[in-house]
């Protein structure tokens, strides 16, 4: 069961149809929308701040959220997927992104609809990347704009499949 962690008198809120792995840690401060999945390692830290997630986002294996205290807040939108091992801190992710494995947003960057951020970026602070925007390197750079439709059909798929991934677990579970 995942661990989840009351403080500062905040206690984890989750809609319906989410998935939590088992080692999971969720404290404090965070809304998570329906149908979500929380992945094995992942740690949603909202102790010193906010971290408001909308529905159908999938936050993947090892990834770390969290905010600066009094600051910044952590706002994900609907049907965004956040690759393995990746840092949000303090950001704002709009609906249908896509954040690359091992990728890191950091504190008040804004990451638009429809965008993509490649895998192993750092978006630096306050970094505002537009809709349908791609970005990627250390620091991130804009490379190209996005099919707006492709890349919503791409993250939409995404996030039906990690919510079919997520039902194995519960089917798993029912059979012990």
């Amino acid at each position: 069961m995942a661990l989840i962690i009351p403080v500062r008198g905040f206690t984890p809120e989750f809609g319906r149809d989410c998935f939590l792995a088992q080692n999971a840690t969720v404290i404090g401060d965070v809304t998570v929308g329906d149908e979500c999945s929380i992945w094995f390692n992942t740690v949603l830290r909202g102790d010193v701040n906010t971290i408001t997630i909308g529905d159908r986002v999938n936050i993947q294996d090892g990834s770390v959220l969290h905010t600066l205290y009094q600051k910044s807040t952590i706002e994900i939108g609907n049907d965004v997927s956040i690759g393995h091992n990746v840092t949000v801190h303090g950001a704002k992710i709009r609906d249908f992104a896509l954040i690359g494995m091992g990728a890191v947003v950091m504190d008040d960057a804004e990451v638009g609809e429809g965008a993509i951020v490649a895998a192993g970026a750092v978006v630096l602070s306050r970094t505002k990347i537009g809709p349908n925007e791609l970005w990627g390197g250390a620091p991130a750079k804009f490379i190209k704009m996005v099919d707006p439709a492709q890349a919503r059909e791409i993250n939409v798929k995404i996030a039906k499949n990690y919510l079919m991934y997520s039902k194995w677990y519960e089917q798993s579970e029912a059979e012990k």
